[in-house]
């Protein structure tokens, strides 16, 4: 083994294992405050953070089909091996068709 060794049984090897561990952890911390200062950097020239909202080209143009299929009642594996898509893509596609239809009936007199 290469690099410094200490036997952490006796105190003056506790004491240097203590000491290694608090310069870690200060590190660590260090690391941490400069990654929040940043972002609230970035945040005050008013860049977005976060994952981008994307296009979701195929799952769009087959969300027809999906909910067609999931009328008739197939189930969410079938439709995604008979379309290409994976099973979280048919969910999703199903969860967001929902949450549009609540949103309309709430809207609704």
């Amino acid at each position: 083994m290469s690099g410094m060794t200490f036997e952490v049984d006796t105190p003056h090897g506790r004491m240097m294992a203590t000491m290694l561990a608090g310069i870690a952890q200060f590190e660590r911390d260090m690391l941490s405050e400069r990654v929040r200062s940043a972002l609230a950097a970035a945040r005050a020239r008013g860049r977005k953070l976060g994952r981008e909202t994307g296009v979701r080209p195929k799952s769009d143009r087959l969300s027809p089909k999906v909910l067609a299929l999931v009328a008739e009642g197939r189930s969410y594996r079938w439709i995604a091996r008979d379309l290409g898509l994976s099973k979280n893509t048919v969910a999703a596609i199903v969860g967001r068709a929902k949450a549009d239809t609540v949103r309309v009936i709430e809207m609704a007199p």
